[in-house]
């Protein structure tokens, strides 16, 4: 049954004009997954923001469902944006030149024939396209990690709440089998009163210093470079044509927070969920003793738990009776009785998600939150910002996750926003 919020889609075609304009969206049966295909008010209508390496692989995906249509896709580069089109109009076939392509991603939010959109910007760009999403009443699938500061997360979680959107946050590791069993076991006392986490990510960002290099043809740099300080092209930032790796972008602040964040909104999100702090926080953080350590930042939460940044491979539980540690497709406890013996009626059970996008085009049509809902991802990559911010200026801090801010230290919470660059400040919510 279709909610009472219903699709844009099916309202814009309710009028003659609007039908006259969507008519070369006809598809076949064939390419919105044969007998899955849902009729066509019924679909899910889907915008692409970012058409990188990370939203190609989404657009894959979505392009195999039976109740998704891709309707726009959107990059400041034109090759990619290009790509992305001609990907839409032939896994879609017969003739189909019904995909938008546009260089500004306020083109996609303005249709009214668009339901959600995925968003896979660098890291920068996030929190400005989302909440324009928001305010444009679109449902948001948005890629960790999910901002670049921490007034950035706070944002984020107010202007989803306000305009009622169904937000899923791109980490997926919540949907997969071994990490869900892992924080069940933990949750459930398997490994005794839980007293330290560790998980193993690399190490925070640094300022960019790469060289300039000739203009990629096609790229709208301003664009591309947004609220960041303006600075030369270079193809470490935005690579030429179209690529197969992640670039490395992340590795500088104007832009990211390094792996801390990258593979920290992973790995830091299993421990809050561990932990059952997903609407909470640590309360202080020490960074390590030597002052030029790229590991080793403590988080310390109100009931004692300490998260270490560092350690063995993936995200490893400690209790006092206990070990449990998980990674992608591998899950080991210490004892092995921990994982051989099967959770019981009492025991704690955590949302099985049926696939992260699955997940959240359900989630679209129930009106539900989704496995990761913003708050998770916002509270998740706080704890990666926290880690970054003690590393940066390397001096303890203590932090309230209620409020938001470092209490009595004014210093500190200059570091909780950023300046933007003129022309791209964030938009009201």
């Amino acid at each position: 049954m279709m909610s009472s919020r219903g699709f844009t889609r099916r309202k814009f075609l309710g009028s003659t004009a609007a039908a006259a304009l969507a008519a070369p969206i006809a598809i076949s049966r064939a390419a919105l997954g044969g007998e899955t295909k849902a009729a066509a008010g019924d679909r899910i209508t889907l915008g692409f923001i970012g058409m990188g390496t990370m939203n190609r692989g989404h657009l894959q995906h979505f392009l195999g469902q039976g109740d998704a249509q891709v309707l726009a896709v959107c990059d400041v580069d034109a090759t990619r944006r290009e790509h992305a089109k001609k990907t839409v109009e032939e896994r879609y076939g017969g003739g189909y030149k019904g995909c938008a392509a546009s260089g500004d991603y306020h083109a996609v939010l303005a249709r009214r024939d668009i339901d959600a959109v995925v968003i896979a910007t660098p890291d920068h760009w996030h929190t400005a396209v989302l909440l324009e999403a928001c305010k444009a009443k679109k449902d948001i699938y948005c890629e960790k990690p999910l901002t670049l500061t921490i007034e950035e997360a706070k944002l984020a979680i107010d202007a989803v709440r306000k305009h009622d959107i169904v937000f899923q946050t791109g980490s997926q590791q919540r949907s997969d089998a071994e990490f869900r069993t892992a924080c069940e076991l933990v949750r459930s006392g398997r490994i005794g009163k839980l007293k330290t986490i560790y998980a193993n990510v690399g190490g925070p960002s640094k300022w960019c210093d790469l060289p300039e290099e000739s203009m990629e043809p096609g790229l709208d740099w301003d664009r591309w470079l947004g609220p960041a300080p303006m600075r030369p092209y270079n193809s470490t930032l935005s690579p030429r044509g179209i690529h197969g790796h992640f670039p490395a972008w992340r590795n500088y602040r104007e832009y990211s927070g390094g792996m801390m964040t990258d593979w920290g909104a992973h790995h830091f999100d299993i421990a809050q969920w561990g932990l059952g702090a997903d609407d909470s926080g640590p309360v202080q953080i020490i960074p390590p003793d030597d002052p030029q350590a790229q590991s080793g930042v403590r988080w310390v939460y109100a009931n004692g738990v300490e998260l270490i940044h560092g350690g063995p491979r993936g995200v490893r539980f400690e209790g006092s009776d206990g070990v449990v540690n998980v990674d992608r497709g591998w899950l080991t406890s210490e004892p092995e009785s921990i994982l051989k013996t099967p959770l019981g009626d009492g025991d704690v059970r955590l949302y099985k998600s049926p696939g992260h996008q699955r997940d959240w085009m359900n989630c679209i049509r129930s009106r539900k939150r989704p496995i990761c809902d913003v708050e998770i991802g916002a509270r998740s990559v706080t704890v990666c910002h926290l880690g970054n911010l003690a590393y940066w200026n390397r001096r303890k801090l203590a932090w309230d996750p209620k409020n938001w801010r470092f209490p009595g230290d004014d210093e500190a919470n200059k570091w909780i926003g950023r300046e933007r660059r003129a022309g791209y400040g964030l938009p009201e919510i």
